[in-house]
């Protein structure tokens, strides 16, 4: 019977390895036990809502066994296609780890590069093999790209490689340049190290790596958590781009102009050194701004680092003052703010303020009884 047949036309398409086509195939089979049309197999416009259910998961059943069929062959892409449909990113992420970081290109690992890190699967395993086979200043221009669509902790995740490797890089090319004169170098010191008394390293605008690689990688480092181990490793860079040429420190946007001066405050408030003198040199930098304009982006790095900090009180307030007029493009929630340091109260004000009752409402109901609500 009809049913034989496709059993037996499966069972070929499993032999020959036609996966794409035994997907197709397992839904012909579903849908012609439910008298359906079978003209697009994988189409649900034609299915009747009493059997979209049923449809929907033979889909879903066929998908995953598809994607693994593809894993188990090497095929990434492949896989990638099916379980991506069915949001199961978990057995890729697992395949994605587990290969090697070549240093060749090829299309195959091109393709599972654009996976593991713009499809966010495997974004830490995307950066490594990047920087093998492409380099640290193609590495830098696709993870700038892919930052802003990384969770908090894939971003920490890069930030702390791309430090890593960039330290490491760093700290070899300084310590030939001294092996030169001093031979007997304890061979683990570090770039600190180095550096001491040895101001004759960087005269004359020398450098030891490029410098538009060490202020990318500075910066990405922001995203780093408070108290991470690398976070020393960037002082440590902070320390040589300060020492640089003038002319080859650029500057950085508001409030970073003074582009390592401002990061080492920055990470020492990370690093729970100097706080007070850390938020001071940030609230001065907002407080000084004659631009309007810019006051925004000076605002939103110093509530994330009163956040960071733990200082949420005062972090709803300035993010009150300046940041409740952003658009939705930009990754800030005042609301959320306020829910996470107890102030829907605040939230209720700013909401009134903006006569937006809805807000104003929402803030309202969530207020718990015992804060104050504005009348």
């Amino acid at each position: 019977g009809s049913d034989a047949v496709l059993d037996r036309l499966m069972e070929l398409l499993r032999e020959h390895k036609a996966y794409h086509k035994l997907f197709d195939a397992t839904l012909i089979r579903k849908k012609h036990s439910l008298d359906l049309p079978l003209s697009r197999p994988t189409s649900f416009d034609d299915v009747p809502e009493e059997h979209r259910k049923d449809v929907e998961d033979t889909y879903v059943e066929a998908a995953r066994e598809i994607g693994k069929l593809f894993l188990a062959d090497g095929d990434i892409p492949s896989a990638w296609m099916y379980l991506q449909v069915i949001r199961e990113p978990e057995p890729v992420a697992e395949a994605i780890d587990k290969l090697p970081v070549a240093s060749d290109y090829s299309e195959a690992n091109e393709q599972v590069m654009q996976i593991a890190l713009f499809e966010r699967v495997h974004p830490l395993k995307g950066v490594k093999m990047m920087l093998r086979s492409h380099g640290m200043c193609n590495t830098i221009t696709s993870l700038d790209q892919a930052m802003g669509n990384l969770s908090v902790e894939q971003r920490s995740e890069c930030a702390r490689h791309m430090v890593r490797e960039l330290y490491h890089d760093l700290t070899e090319s300084v310590r030939r340049q001294v092996q030169e004169k001093v031979p007997l170098i304890e061979p683990n010191a570090s770039l600190r190290e180095l550096l001491r008394g040895r101001d004759w390293l960087l005269e004359g605008g020398n450098y030891h790596i490029d410098v538009s690689h060490l202020s990318s990688v500075v910066r990405f480092a922001r995203s780093i958590e408070a108290g991470a181990d690398e976070l020393d490793l960037v002082l440590q860079l902070c320390d040589y781009g300060e020492r640089l040429d003038p002319q080859l420190q650029y500057p950085g946007e508001p409030p970073f102009e003074d582009f390592y001066p401002a990061h080492r405050q920055f990470f020492h408030l990370l690093l729970d050194k100097d706080v007070d003198t850390s938020l001071d040199y940030f609230r001065k930098k907002l407080s000084d701004e004659p631009d309007e304009y810019d006051k925004p982006l000076l605002a939103y790095v110093l509530v994330d680092l009163l956040v960071r900090a733990k200082r949420l009180d005062e972090a709803v307030d300035v993010a009150a003052e300046h940041l409740t007029g952003l658009g939705n493009d930009v990754n800030f929630s005042f609301a959320e703010l306020c829910v996470e340091a107890g102030r829907l109260d605040r939230l209720a004000e700013v909401m009134r303020d903006k006569n937006d009752i809805v807000g104003f409402t929402a803030a309202l109901l969530g207020t718990p009884s015992s804060a104050t609500t504005p009348s």
